[in-house]
């Protein structure tokens, strides 16, 4: 059964691996034009975190694929091994 998320509730949520490291916080969704699923977030990256740090940074942002989504709750956790 898939859970049916409103964007808008996702939006500034904290990103946070499995191994408790704040990455950064959700600013925008990548939609698939047909299918409609998530393909990646795009995260504000927190700059006091190495990890955060060393990602690939378009304008700004790091992309992490939807596939590393561990858990969605008060804080998205992402696999740390997946994000790279």
């Amino acid at each position: 059964m898939t859970k049916i998320v409103i964007a808008k509730q996702l939006a500034g949520k904290k990103i946070i691996t499995n191994d408790g490291e704040e990455l950064g916080k959700l600013i925008d969704l990548n939609v698939h034009d047909v299918s409609g699923k998530i393909e990646s977030m795009l995260v504000e990256p927190n700059l006091d975190n190495a990890t955060a740090r060393a990602l690939n940074k378009e304008e700004g942002l790091i992309s992490i694929p939807y596939s590393s989504v561990l858990a969605s709750s008060d804080h998205i956790i992402v696999d740390k091994k997946a994000i790279h």
